[in-house]
């Protein structure tokens, strides 16, 4: 036997060769036992030896060469060392293999094979795969080799078949065996989970980014394996990171490390896994799961196996606040087989539940992306505008406070931001922050458009005095928490009130005029999407509702509140304890929510007295007596109707109504004046007469189920009482 360090010809194509000789070595020798297994089929087939033209042995029966292994299996061994050309690849076979490098490059075939010392039927299936990918010419001969002209990828039955001892092969079916446990090799059709059921007609190939690697290991990373793009201004770990970086800093070990990284959209998630890594003298590179590569199980092995060879550890992300837990792309399968890749994953997430899939061994402490403080935030704001902040010093105190974004966030606004011509003014400011506020909650509310100005609002003069004080109270919360110093002790939190009273009175009227002057967007909340049957589920709605609308200034609506804001009851069976537990949890999140929540009820009585503790307001909407209804009355008929004809003196002292039905009312009657009355059809206003608005008022006592007398219509009885005969 002689030492050859590298053979002449590696593959089937001339002049292709790798930088690993270890590799050629291998691939030739896959080269010669294709080459010596064609020499066979044209024995096996033809009776006589392989001819010198090219053409391919014909393809026989598969079933009646299954059927013949044994009957040749002698015959097919005697050929190998009595046929001219047969017993010199035989001999070929024979060549030692070269001469072990001292430290094989780190990431190379030979780094591979002594890494994880790969027996010589693993060795050689290696390098079956990494022959296919190579070498364009191997395809026809792998498809002789396995008589079937469209098969062109190798199998393990191929494998099994060039073998000289086939029960070696046995073990590369066991979904346990290195190569794809390392996600070296991946086989066609396998599950995302694991390399499950392996089939030994299944396709397998090597990842070109792995063959890349192994053959020339001085490859450069790819660029969706980037360095981390970080900005400055990151606040300072929390205390409990010093503990994971002296984890960082042991050895891998033999198993994937998965460490989450939690925070909100923007948060500088890039910065605070370079600092982890920098500290604990690791080199991290960044991966974005786009849905095109977090739906590819195969393209995500085959950058986690890269990685490893690589000796790179890995952040994947997608900007975590950015979507719903639920709808975000997670590359749990991939990372689950591949868990013996001793490499170590940074996870980018928002909340704690999306690790419920991964097993509990991979994972190492979360840590929390530091969150920008008000002074950081408003100093991130001037550093970001540069010269464009000059005159907005009030604005961006404004905005900080009112629009909770991350560095990444602010960062994106101040870039469009900067881009516009000439002085910034504060209205500009606030449009581009109320542009990103990330508002997605689903069916769990709908956005409210306000309807009404605020000279429609008609209340008593205590109770106006007490909305004035809420208008203001949120127009200072910015200089009170942060000018004056609340912000500590309150935990920054906003402003929660209760509007109760009767149906009609005004409720959501005045929360809609709040959102007018405020300039805050309005939302309500759906108490049926919210309030789920399932146990723990309406903690879980409600959580998303606040942590979203916590983001950014925002009026949450809670119509019928004491649906959902009940007294909490006597614990009488495992139902109860739950519905107490949803009523704390919702105390809990209005103390802390940072904008402003409105309640509305018809049934304060009904709601839990810890509950009305904790609100700031609870203002009180009475029915409206004469002089208010007087007004009502005048307020909502429509500008272009003539209402000369009505007595508005008679209809505030004899009907009782709350402003929601004094409008209905007054809708109703317009609805049947309507008709031949378009306005420019003969050149005058139409009119609404007492007898339309007498009709509408008795129709609304009758649809609220309440009795009103004739007496009360006075001297419009008559058109009442015509009504009752019909």
């Amino acid at each position: 036997m002689t030492t050859e360090d590298s053979p002449r010809h590696v593959t089937f194509s001339p002049g292709l060769a790798s930088a690993d000789a270890s590799a050629n070595y291998w691939m030739h020798q896959v080269g010669v036992r294709l080459r010596r297994d064609i020499c066979w089929r044209w024995q096996e087939r033809t009776g006589a030896p392989a001819p010198s033209a090219t053409a391919l042995p014909p393809a026989g029966d598969r079933l009646l060469e299954s059927l013949d292994l044994t009957r040749y299996w002698d015959a097919r061994r005697a050929f190998f060392e009595t046929d001219t050309t047969a017993r010199y690849l035989s001999e070929q076979l024979r060549v030692m293999p070269p001469a072990p490098e001292a430290a094989p490059a780190r990431g190379s075939f030979r780094w591979v094979v002594d890494t994880l010392r790969l027996d010589a039927v693993s060795t050689f299936a290696l390098a079956l795969g990494l022959t296919a990918y190579f070498d364009n010419a191997v395809g026809p001969v792998i498809a002789a080799c396995l008589n079937d002209p469209v098969r062109t990828q190798p199998t393990l039955g191929l494998t099994q078949k060039l073998w000289d001892q086939p029960e070696a092969a046995l073990s590369l079916a066991d979904p346990a065996q290195p190569l794809w446990r390392y996600g070296l090799l991946q086989a066609s059709g396998a599950t995302s989970q694991a390399v499950a059921a392996l089939d030994w007609d299944s396709p397998i190939a090597v990842a070109p980014l792995v063959a890349q690697q192994l053959l020339f290991p001085d490859t450069p990373l790819p660029q969706v394996l980037a360095p981390l793009d970080v900005a400055a201004g990151m606040g300072a770990l929390q205390t409990s990171a010093n503990l994971l970086i002296d984890r960082l800093r042991s050895a891998p070990g033999a198993a994937l490390r998965i460490v989450p990284v939690r925070g909100r959209m923007g948060a500088p998630y890039a910065e605070t896994v370079r600092t982890l890594a920098g500290a604990a003298g690791r080199d991290v590179r960044g991966l974005r799961l786009e849905p095109g590569l977090s739906d590819n199980p195969s393209a995500l092995k085959a950058l986690f196996t890269l990685a490893w060879l690589k000796g790179v550890d890995l952040f994947l992300h997608d900007d975590p606040g950015s979507l719903a837990p639920g709808d975000r792309p997670r590359p749990y399968g991939a990372l689950s087989a591949l868990r013996a890749l001793p490499i170590t994953v940074f996870l980018g997430i928002s909340e704690p539940g999306e690790l419920t899939p991964i097993p509990r061994d991979l994972l190492l402490p979360m840590i929390e992306v530091p969150r920008l403080s008000y002074p950081d935030r408003v100093a991130y704001w001037h550093r970001a505008l540069g010269r464009k902040s000059r005159g907005l010093e009030r604005a961006i105190a404004e905005c900080a406070r009112r629009f909770r974004y991350e560095q990444g966030t602010i960062g994106a606004i101040c870039a469009g931001l900067q881009a516009r011509r000439g002085r910034l003014a504060s209205a500009d400011l606030v449009a581009a922050c109320r542009a990103e506020v990330p508002l997605d909650v689903g069916e769990l509310a709908q956005q409210v458009t306000p309807r009404f100005a605020a000279h429609e609002l008609i209340l008593p003069q205590a109770q106006q005095l007490q909305f004035e004080e809420i208008f203001q109270a949120m127009r200072a919360l910015t200089e009170v928490h942060y000018g004056w110093g609340t912000g500590t002790v309150w935990n920054e939190s906003g402003i929660s009130v209760l509007f109760a009273g009767p149906p009609g009175t005004g409720k959501t009227m005045a929360a809609e005029i709040l959102a007018v002057r405020l300039d805050m967007p309005m939302y309500r909340i759906d108490l049926s999407q919210v309030v789920n049957k399932y146990i723990g589920e309406t903690e879980k709605n409600l959580k998303r509702l606040f942590d979203v609308a916590d983001m950014a200034d925002t009026i949450l609506f809670f119509d019928e509140a004491d649906a959902l804001f009940g007294r909490r009851t006597e614990v009488r069976d495992a139902h109860d304890r739950y519905a107490n537990l949803e009523v704390s949890y919702l105390l809990e999140r209005m103390e802390r929510f940072k904008g402003l929540a409105i309640l509305a009820t018809n049934r304060r009585k009904d709601l839990d007295e810890a509950f009305l503790r904790r609100l700031r307001y609870i203002l009180e909407f009475p029915l409206p007596d004469v002089p208010q209804r007087k007004a009502i009355w005048q307020q909502v008929i429509p500008p272009q109707v003539d209402a000369s004809g009505l007595d508005f003196d008679f209809l505030a002292r004899q009907f009782q109504l709350a402003g929601g039905h004094i409008r209905s009312i007054v809708f109703n009657a317009c609805l049947q004046t309507a008709e031949g009355t378009w306005p420019g059809t003969n050149g005058t206003r139409p009119q609404l007469m007492m007898e339309r608005v007498i009709v509408a008022v008795k129709r609304e006592y009758d649809k609220l189920k309440r009795s009103v007398s004739l007496e009360q219509f006075g001297r419009y009885a008559a058109i009442v009482e015509g009504l009752e005969h019909e």
